[in-house]
């Protein structure tokens, strides 16, 4: 049997395998690693996140996207508002201090240039969440920005700890990728 090749284009090796690209990817992942943070720095700060009223933010943000479930065309789809009224509202608490990490870890992480790739997919994964509760707002701008900076992963964090950390990494996991 015959085996074929197909080999990559040389317009992609330039945007998502080439070092020379990682100052393009440099920006975005400090803008978006910002509002990651910012966001969760935010909720940090609000005590009806994470503090003395623990639960009260995430639980008026669940009974809002569980309200956007009814009519001809929900913004919320029915199995979401399912998921949120069964496991989200009775777990508030928890919760509310899972996203707030979450969002600090996010920010941390690509601000940091560490693990690039699967920091940005939790971003997207949140993101995406955020969306199926009916909240537009910077979601779908941060879900194109994570996705970029998910197909970039091997050079979008040369210029931060990815740079050292990618090669460790990848000793364990697979083949070491050599900078181009």
């Amino acid at each position: 049997m015959k085996t074929y090749t197909v080999g990559q284009s040389a317009l992609l090796h330039a945007c998502f395998t080439s070092r020379q690209s990682a100052l393009v990817w440099l920006p975005l992942r400090l803008y978006l690693g910002w509002m990651w943070l910012e966001a969760g720095m935010g909720k940090l700060t609000d005590p009806a996140w994470v503090g003395s009223s623990a639960g009260a933010a995430m639980t008026g943000f669940a009974k809002g996207a569980i309200a956007k479930a009814t009519g001809v065309h929900p913004a919320v789809e029915a199995w979401y508002a399912a998921f949120l009224q069964n496991v989200v509202i009775p777990n508030a608490v928890p919760w509310g201090y899972l996203i707030t990490a979450g969002e600090i870890l996010v920010g941390a992480a690509l601000i940091l240039g560490f693990l690039v790739g699967v920091s940005a997919f939790f971003g997207v994964f949140m993101n995406f969440n955020f969306l199926f509760a009916g909240t537009t707002s910077a979601n779908p701008r941060m879900v194109l920005m994570g996705l970029a900076l998910m197909l970039a992963w091997r050079v979008a964090g040369y210029y931060g700890l990815d740079r050292y950390a990618l090669p460790v990494v990848q000793k364990y996991l697979g083949p070491r990728h050599e900078w181009s």
